[in-house]
């Protein structure tokens, strides 16, 4: 088979400037945006990702027959792109060394078909060989100091480019031959868009024809080459994609290209549109690492569905150990894995076990997740679930990150996030996370509560959205440099909510600060003080900014104590009078309530986890919201409660991370807590008729209360759901 060529010099350019073309591309729906049939019908997805000796060695029936035990209903099976599992026609299409006159794609193909499963292929395009090299040098990634580029890993390959002709010509008939001669739903794309920037003479060229900008050795989003190269470069991505896309989809209608992206304010790709180009979305994180808590799974869950919508997410979880040592072949201790796929499901992702290689080396995981799936596959009725009931929403931005934050987005951007996150994980509050792009009044129909953790880069029309949102009775907290700078992450003059914060800003104060304070004037007994009755003071952030009162404020609950030397230890006490500086700015704005926090609460809480910072942050949404919590739940420990509306019920969803491995794992046990007092706010115009707990496999008996049931969950090991039956009132 000859691969027709094409002039990538010369064609598949953006059609205008990237800068312009930035605020009218973003928003399109492109052609892979309808829902195919099979779409929403896998609930446990399988995947098998075959090595190169695997051919002739692994025994797919024994696969066959897992799949079976575990209920699996859709899989992902390795396919091409660095490796053949098939006996491709393409030139330059590696087979495996061990294929011989095998056809293992084509085999498992057929036997998971037999078994009613969806299946979809996956290729990976990101290494190639040396005779591609030879034949195509043009093909493969080259760094900035114009070196092709050998694998890191694997030093007898190459890297290639992902926005050149290797990708949108040779992986265009890859996907193309897969699609023609096997029964297949989808491709799944991995490692589809690059390793790092290429400075090829395509991505050269390509840069330079659509910006006038020669590709930058450092990418500084302030400077319009930063910024050119970051909005070129991800339209590259969604054309590739679209173009595999349309390919595929003139062999196989109802076929769908899968890319492995996506994510939340880090995500190199506008989530946004993402959201609008896909039918369904895969989250590609696997399990902790570091000092990633057991709830960053349940987060993947909430930053897709922000821009996902109704459609069906899949969260991607490995039984392996997922460190930066790459141990693939790994197993991790069944507990660690029970949380970290419960907390996926309890937020909504459909669960996809990965294990590399057909021949196993360590099967202490096959039991713990068979036992899972077999457990979510009898309690299906209450995860096909329609919508979440939460009404607190949390705000993540891209634009922000990639604009404001560059490279230190971590520490300004997802930080204050984390902290967020985990102050509403300790206070049992049903929330979601809401993209930035996603701020009109219908995206927010169902929130109360809208949390701006310094998501500092807004436009004027996001900014418009949010005092929309406090006009029609909803509540807004923020904090430090929330709309401070624009889309592009340039700095105002004033905030941009300066009107809904009621304050303006006069400057920054040099930091971070040492040794600050805050007064807590309990004389005023505002609510936001709720719980600390005991302390005259707490610690500061280490951050804030200056800001001007633009209208009277009732109440000062918090004021600052400036910073004083903490070293020698005689030289540490306050100098002078403490003022009367508020770090809290709390009033009632038309029909809705605003705090605006003009300090790093957040990402100070994150760092150091305060109990105090706690306690002002779960009182601060205590106070902006009008009503009663969806959904409360009272007793020890700390759990991940989410709360869900079926088509004929509501699910509460209870996942205990009372542990001590939870801020650094593996867990190496499941540790029970006791009772919890449950009160679920039931939808309008129904009753309970039931109440099931699904992990103890049992009912429960419960009290009507108004427009609420009471009930008691004697015990919650990992995940207990609270099943609620309904009928009409």
């Amino acid at each position: 088979m000859k691969i027709p060529r094409r002039s990538f010099l010369k064609t598949s350019l953006l059609a205008a400037p990237v800068l312009a073309q930035w605020n009218s591309e973003r928003f399109v729906v492109g052609a892979g945006s309808s829902l195919p049939p099979w779409v929403d019908k896998p609930m446990r997805w399988a995947q098998l990702t075959l090595v190169e000796d695997d051919p002739g060695k692994f025994d797919p029936q024994f696969w066959f027959d897992y799949f079976k035990r575990t209920r699996s209903d859709a899989v992902c099976l390795s396919a091409g792109g660095c490796v053949a599992y098939y006996p491709t026609n393409i030139p330059f299409h590696h087979r495996s060394q061990w294929l011989g006159n095998l056809d293992p794609f084509g085999e498992l193909v057929a036997g998971c078909r037999k078994l009613g499963m969806v299946v979809i292929a996956r290729t990976d395009p990101h290494a190639t060989y040396d005779d591609v090299a030879a034949a195509h040098p043009d093909w493969i990634a080259v760094d900035a100091n114009g070196q092709r580029r050998r694998h890191w890993a694997s030093p007898e390959m190459w890297v290639t480019c992902g926005l050149g002709p290797y990708n949108f010509e040779f992986m265009t008939e890859v996907k193309k031959e897969i699609a023609s001669r096997y029964d297949i739903d989808g491709i799944f794309i991995n490692r589809w868009d690059g390793s790092g920037r290429c400075y090829c003479e395509h991505c050269r060229e390509n840069f330079r024809r659509a910006s006038g900008f020669e590709i930058p050795r450092a990418i500084d989003p302030k400077s319009k080459e930063g910024r050119a190269f970051i909005l070129w470069e991800q339209g590259r991505l969604f054309e590739l994609w679209q173009l595999w896309d349309r390919e595929v989809r003139k062999i196989r209608p109802d076929a769908r290209v899968l890319p492995n992206t996506g994510g939340g304010a880090l995500s190199s790709l506008d989530m946004d549109r993402i959201g609008k180009l896909a039918p369904t979305l895969i989250a590609d994180r696997q399990a902790r690492r570091g000092l990633t808590p057991p709830w960053a799974n349940g987060k993947n869950g909430k930053e897709f569905r922000a821009v996902m919508g109704d459609k069906p997410i899949v969260g991607i979880f490995s039984v392996g150990v997922e460190e930066p040592y790459r141990w693939k072949d790994s197993v991790q201790h069944p507990a660690e894995i029970r949380l970290w796929v419960a907390d996926g499901v309890a937020n909504g992702l459909r669960p996809w076990f990965t294990k590399f290689g057909g021949v196993l080396r360590d099967e202490r995981w096959l039991p713990v997740v068979q036992e899972l799936y077999q457990r979510y596959a009898a309690w299906e009725k209450y995860l096909r679930n329609e919508y979440s009931l939460a009404q607190t929403g949390l705000v993540y931005s891209q634009q922000s990150a990639w604009f404001y934050g560059a490279g230190d987005a971590r520490r300004k951007i997802e930080d204050p996030s984390l902290g967020w996150y985990q102050a509403l994980i300790e206070a049992r509050i049903p929330f979601e996370m809401v993209h930035d792009r996603r701020l009109g009044a219908e995206d927010l129909a169902r929130l109360q509560t809208l949390i701006l953790p310094n998501i500092a880069a807004l436009s004027e029309e996001q900014c418009q959205q949010i005092a929309n949102f406090v006009a029609n009775g909803g509540a807004v907290i923020a904090t430090y440099e929330t709309s401070l700078y624009d889309e592009w992450g340039q700095k105002r003059n004033d905030f941009g909510l300066a009107d809904l914060f009621g304050v303006s800003y006069v400057e920054h104060t040099p930091g971070p600060m040492q040794n600050s304070y805050l007064r807590l004037h309990h004389e005023t007994k505002h609510p936001l003080l709720r719980g600390l009755e005991d302390a005259p003071r707490i610690i500061n952030g280490t951050w804030r900014l200056e800001v001007r009162e633009k209208t009277p404020f009732d109440s000062r609950p918090v004021t600052l104590i400036p910073s004083y030397p903490d070293l020698p230890m005689e030289k540490v006490y306050p100098r002078g009078p403490e003022g009367s500086k508020a770090e809290v700015y709390l009033r009632e704005h038309g029909r809705g309530r605003v705090i605006f926090f003009p300090w790093d609460i957040d990402r100070v809480f994150w760092e150091v986890l305060s109990p105090d910072h706690l306690v002002l942050l779960r009182n601060s949404i205590e106070w902006v919201r009008a009503e009663r919590s969806v959904a409360t739940v009272k007793g020890s420990g700390i759990l991940d409660v989410t709360l869900w509306r079926q088509k004929n019920s509501i699910a509460l969803h209870l996942v205990n991370l009372t542990n001590p491995m939870m801020m650094k794992g593996p867990i190496r046990e499941l540790i029970p807590i006791g009772r919890q007092d449950v009160r679920v706010q039931l939808p309008a115009g129904t009753v309970a008729r039931k109440v099931h707990l699904l992990a103890a496999g049992k009912g429960a008996s419960f009290k009507t209360s108004g427009h609420s049931i009471e009930l008691t969950v004697p015990e919650v090991l990992a995940h207990e759901v609270v099943a609620i039956d309904l009928g009409k009132a």
